[in-house]
Formats: C-alpha cells, sequence, structure tokens
C-alpha cells in the first residue's frame, strides 16, 4: 500500500499530476481541486490511494488524509467504483458528502455526474452509518484558489467528468459572470459544482 507520495511536481494534466520520487516519475490521479494547488517544480505531499485492477494499477491522490479515507469508503457502497468516488469528490468535500448523507440531500449527489435520483437514494441508505459524522462546520464545499487560467482548469475538469466539449463550453460561459464578480482569484472546484449545476438544470 503507498499511504503518500512526496517530491517535486514534474508534470500537469487535467486529471493527474506526475509527483517525482526518488527518481521516479509516480502518475496519481487526482480531482480539480487537488490539481488546483500544485505548482510544476514545486514540492508536493499527496495522500494516495492505490487501486489494483487485472490489467491496471492506478494511484489516487488526495490533499488529505480525510479526502483518502473518504475515497476508500464511498468504494463500499455497490456500485461505486474509483472514479465515481473521485468524481463525488470533485464535487464535494468530505464533509460536505457527511453533511448530504447525514441529511439524506438527494439533490447533493445528484450533482455529481453519473448518480441519478434512484442511485443518490440508494447511495444515501448504503453510507449513513459509514462515512461518520461531520467533522466541522461544512465550510465552501470545494475550492482552492488558483493563480490563472480558471476557465482551462474548469473546461478540463468537466471533460475529465464525462462532459462533451460543447456542454463544458456552455457550462464555463453560464458561471463566467460569477467568476469575474469574485473578489480576488477564482476558485475553480466552487465554480466547478455551479458548473454542474447548470448541467444538471440543462438535462
Amino acid at each position: 500500500m503507498i499511504a503518500f507520495v512526496s517530491g517535486p511536481v514534474a508534470a500537469l494534466a487535467p486529471d493527474a499530476a506526475v509527483v517525482e520520487v526518488g527518481g521516479i516519475g509516480m502518475a496519481v490521479q487526482c480531482t480539480p481541486n487537488t490539481l488546483s494547488g500544485l505548482r510544476v517544480g514545486q514540492q508536493a505531499k499527496l495522500a494516495t490511494s492505490l487501486v489494483v485492477r487485472e490489467d491496471s494499477l492506478t494511484l489516487y491522490g488526495f490533499a488529505d488524509d480525510d479526502e483518502r479515507q473518504t475515497f476508500e469508503l464511498l468504494q463500499t457502497a455497490s456500485g461505486v467504483g474509483p472514479r465515481l468516488a473521485q468524481a463525488m469528490l470533485a464535487v464535494h468535500s468530505p464533509d460536505a458528502l457527511r453533511i448530504a448523507v447525514a441529511g439524506g440531500d438527494e439533490k447533493a449527489l445528484t450533482a455529481v455526474p453519473g448518480i441519478g435520483k434512484k442511485g443518490a437514494q440508494k447511495l444515501l441508505l448504503e453510507l449513513k452509518d459509514r462515512l461518520g459524522e461531520p467533522l466541522g462546520t461544512g465550510g465552501p464545499a470545494i475550492g482552492t484558489a488558483v493563480t490563472a487560467g480558471w476557465r482551462d482548469q474548469l473546461h478540463a475538469a468537466l471533460i475529465g467528468l464525462g462532459y462533451a466539449t460543447r456542454e463544458a463550453d456552455e457550462a464555463v460561459a453560464a458561471v463566467a459572470p460569477q467568476a469575474e464578480a469574485a473578489e480576488g482569484t477564482p476558485q475553480v472546484g466552487q465554480l466547478l459544482k455551479a458548473a454542474l449545476q447548470t448541467l444538471n438544470r440543462a438535462r
């Protein structure tokens, strides 16, 4: 089990980072929120979860241990694999998920691509006793400030979650006023949540 990776960031992609560990580049699948806090050339430490399949070994990376544990707990629910668990964490923080499950909030779960109303109801039942109580106040659901290129990052995140280019373009345009009205640097995580809400309304 690889519990974490630590080293300089060698490369960034829309859905992954390459972290150099002892001269080896480790490809780590990450949510847009986690990626937004990384910079090429800077040191990073990511909590990780190794998913083993017959034909692949995939390393998933997280900003902290709470995210990693939530990722692993989500997969104990039937029908939830690593990609769906990662999509859930792309839309909601661990505490926001705990609040949603504790409060039976179907709407919060259906905001995640790939989860319909019936799937949300099933997940609420299965996860109720597994995720535990919220740790804090919930805070902002997601969103680490990024220095530049929120449009590109948001677009790449939507494509990574399975939306078509046209849908991603429309969602980015829909949240542009919100991003431009924000004080300081727009937060990609919060914009992603808003973009997903506009896409769900359009469907």
